[in-house]
């Protein structure tokens, strides 16, 4: 998967400089042979794209660099990545658990999936967690599609407080719009479980 960020430093004739990754951590080493042949000349603060992979000493460097579309806004400011979350905390979270118990009066929804969601929101915090110290160290990370499907299983309670406490990925666009996609259709089909329809499949 792709990763994103902006060329901090290069040293021409070394041949080798370091990119700010746009989610935040470690500054990435990167060398002249990683940018496609013919390329134009690396320059400091142009965008870039990259795969990240891990070096024969074990530190974190790009490869298969190439300038990234100017046009794409790939991430917002952290005051307004904060200010989204912190929003989303404070209505989501309240929403869901009022709904939640609205179908457990209306269709007894089992009291289990309570548990499997709290289960799902502590596992899906955690991995936000240790994706985080990994990005800080250089070491190897979660995929981001590993951490949405955490969500879609149920754990995007735990990606809101990921966000808002982590500060994870939280200024991401790309990484929110499919956090809110995987929330739409977990309720959905929680919705849909909890329903005359879906209720012959655990009574």
């Amino acid at each position: 998967m792709s990763t994103y960020g902006v060329l901090k430093a290069w040293d021409e004739e070394r041949g080798f400089g370091f990119i700010e990754p746009a989610q935040g951590g470690k500054d990435v080493f990167v060398r002249a042979t990683a940018f496609a042949p013919g390329s134009e000349r690396p320059q400091v603060k142009q965008r870039v794209r990259f795969k990240l992979e891990i070096g024969p000493e074990g530190q974190a460097q790009a490869s298969q660099v190439e300038p990234a579309l100017p046009a794409a806004r790939l991430s917002v400011s952290r005051d307004e990545a904060a200010a989204h979350w912190a929003m989303a905390l404070r209505y989501a979270l309240p929403a869901f658990l009022g709904l939640y118990l609205l179908l457990a009066l209306v269709w007894e929804a089992p009291s289990l999936l309570a548990v499997i969601y709290l289960a799902a929101s502590a596992i899906t915090l955690g991995a936000h967690a240790m994706d985080k110290y990994a990005s800080k160290r250089g070491l190897q990370r979660t995929p981001e599609s590993t951490l949405h499907v955490f969500a879609l299983l149920g754990g995007w309670p735990g990606t809101l407080l990921a966000h808002h406490f982590v500060g994870h990925k939280s200024t991401k666009t790309q990484f929110r719009k499919w956090f809110w996609i995987t929330v739409a259709i977990n309720v959905t089909a929680l919705v849909l479980l909890c329903s005359p329809l879906g209720q012959p499949l655990w009574r």
